[in-house]
């Protein structure tokens, strides 16, 4: 969705940020301005500032600072257009899309309604449960046999959901309305036809989005009926793999303390929450993926997994840990907090205590060291073989992570384990990546520095660059920085204007369909000039790179907006970091060759020059 900056500046001239602010955040006049405590950091004395004058927040705490869209960005985690999307409703706008057709828009639009008429249905049945757990002692019983506190069921909005089969026909009066359905409230019998409600003597938990709107339950049966759990189904609105239970009520906490703590079930949640961790969310009944990780990363930089300490619970730490790595880094902190195999979270605080359980969240395992171990697993490091094996194991772990300093210390570390030297073990990795592929190609970790650009008109020219380093490996990192990198030439093709001949030759010699599209984008501007979307995805109909683009240009990471220099910048440095990943590539080949080439030892400092110089930020032009 691309929204003209003409509309941008007239919703920030519609809307009150005093009043946006004001909806999460206390405030207090002072002077021309208004104060309260920040929502970005713990503070007990107020030092966040909102200006009614310059529409602009400001905390002389952690210096955060923006307009309304921002403020909705940071502290509720939404993306830009959903941010401008929810000013714009609230102002009476329609929010208007540059590159969509008026079919799109209407499609969009009724995507939109549809999808708010669901969570006001969810909304409506989360209050009617409520309600029903403060008349059912049975169920209020429950929980307070767990521990639960009337002020910590009010914040996650615990419910009950009645015995008997048609309890939500008192809370809709249209019981047969689709939406129901649609919502995941109401079943349908397959042989007479008939409805029954979904949740049937449960107590409730109503999942929330970073809006704070009602978009799925799970429901814990009060006896020892099966299942002991269940969540809604996938609707529109509520997609497990995607969202966590509690994220809505722990972001703030998560920035005040410092971290997240992510546990598997409903009940650790509240119990810890219940024990001072606020800052805790679960998944739902699924494994963590990685779009859990990076939504996490959106209100932390530091996030802690438990788990229970059984096999079940080591199997989901790994799974966890596949999902971290292309997001772990030199500035972000994953740790693993494994716990006696006879504990939940849940059973250990209410045994331990608050203080037992932060002691083992202080000694909770860091993800390098998880990352070894996990590696090892049934792995006899004492004979060559086991450490082989170990090898072998740690090889795609370790190439998911992205370049820096934390990703060659942990190949220190394995490179020790393994009694090798560091340069020897990425050259023996690099070679099986080579010899893994048809015609002795680069693999996965790296190979042969030879690359083949292509001209407009689509003849091949053999070269053998001594310039332009290893084309990097297709690690989750490299192929999210390519994905993004071909995004923002889709959104805006005047971008290949200002690329270097080492820019386009490392776009188009990427593997299909990313390179052939990029030759494609580069003969349509030369043949008509930049366009619009629109007219590219008409264009592409039938084309192999069809898919590719249009999967990168829909879904929700499909937002290029933004000041165009700040895009450009933006595509400058991920080329900036798609080649510093190669030339760390090449130099590891270059370490591995020095013994038997004197050159490479100087060549190599030549490229670490080249490298650091790209991964220096560059300050913007004023």
């Amino acid at each position: 969705m691309s929204i003209p900056q003409s509309f941008i500046q007239e919703l920030l001239a519609r809307v009150d940020v005093v009043e946006v602010i004001g909806r999460h955040v206390q405030l207090k006049k002072s002077g021309a301005n208004y104060m309260g405590l920040c929502p970005f950091h713990g503070e007990k004395s107020p030092s966040f500032s909102v200006s009614p004058a310059k529409q602009f927040y400001h905390c002389f705490g952690c210096g955060k600072n923006g307009n309304a869209i921002g403020f909705l960005m940071e502290h509720a985690g939404m993306p830009f257009v959903e941010a401008v999307q929810e000013l714009a409703q609230g102002s009476g706008l329609q929010v208007p899309d540059e590159r969509a057709s008026p079919a799109e828009r209407a499609r969009a639009a009724e995507q939109r309604r549809q999808q708010a008429t669901l969570t006001d249905v969810l909304e409506q049945a989360a209050q009617a449960w409520q309600q029903r757990l403060r008349e059912t002692v049975r169920a209020v019983a429950y929980f307070k046999g767990r521990g639960v506190s009337g002020q910590v069921a009010k914040r996650y909005g615990l419910g009950y959901a009645p015995e008997g089969w048609h309890g939500l026909a008192s809370v809709f009066a249209e019981y047969d309305n689709p939406l129901l359905i649609e919502a995941g409230l109401v079943l349908v019998n397959e042989d007479d036809g008939r409805r029954y409600d979904r949740f049937r003597d449960r107590v409730m938990f109503p999942i929330r989005n970073v809006r704070g709107e009602c978009i799925g339950f799970g429901g814990r049966v009060l006896g020892d009926d099966k299942p002991k759990y269940l969540n809604s189904p996938e609707t529109p609105v509520f997609h497990k793999g995607r969202e966590l239970y509690g994220l809505y009520e722990a972001r703030t906490d998560m920035r005040a303390m410092g971290y997240a703590l992510v546990t598997e079930g409903y009940m650790d949640v509240i119990a810890l929450a219940q024990h001072g961790f606020a800052n805790t969310v679960a998944t739902l009944g699924t494994a963590c993926t990685p779009e859990h990780v990076h939504k996490l990363f959106r209100f932390t930089d530091s996030v802690v997994f438990s788990f229970d300490g059984d096999n079940a619970g080591r199997r989901a730490a790994r799974k966890a840990l596949e999902a971290a790595l292309p997001y772990a880094g030199d500035t972000r902190s994953v740790k693993f907090l494994f716990l006696p195999p006879e504990h939940d979270p849940d059973s250990f605080i209410r045994q331990h205590g608050s203080e037992g359980f932060a002691r083992e969240v202080a000694t909770a395992m860091p993800l390098s060291r998880f990352l070894i171990e996990s590696a090892g697993q049934d792995c006899d490091l004492g004979t060559p073989e086991g450490r082989a094996h170990m090898l072998a194991n740690a090889r795609d772990l370790w190439a998911a992570l992205p370049e820096g300093t934390l990703k060659r210390q942990i190949l220190g570390e394995l490179a020790q384990q393994g009694q090798l030297p560091a340069a020897e073990l990425v050259g023996l990795w690099a070679a099986h990546g080579s010899h893994s592929r048809p015609g002795g190609q680069a693999g996965h970790i790296g190979g042969a520095a030879t690359i083949a650009p292509r001209g407009r008109a689509g003849v091949r020219t053999s070269w053998r660059t001594r310039h332009l380093p290893a084309q990097p490996p297709l690690t989750p990192q490299s192929a999210l920085r390519i994905d993004h990198a071909t995004r923002l030439l889709l959104s805006h093709m005047q971008f290949l204007e200002d690329l270097t001949h080492e820019d386009l030759t490392l776009l188009r010699e990427q593997a299909a369909p990313h390179g052939p599209l990029v030759l494609w984008l580069e003969a349509r501007l030369h043949d008509h000039g930049p366009q619009a979307w629109a007219v590219l995805r008409e264009a592409l109909a039938g084309h192999d790179c069809q898919r590719l683009a249009e999967r990168l240009m829909t879904g929700s990471h499909a937002q290029t907006e933004g000041e165009e220099a700040e895009l450009r910048r933006e595509l400058r440095d991920l080329l900036n970091r798609m080649l510093a990943e190669a030339i760390g590539l090449e130099q590891s080949q270059l370490i591995a060759s020095a013994a038997h080439d004197p050159q490479a030892l100087e060549r190599y400092r030549q490229l670490e020059k080249r490298r650091l110089a790209l991964l220096t930020p560059r300050r913007p032009a004023t």
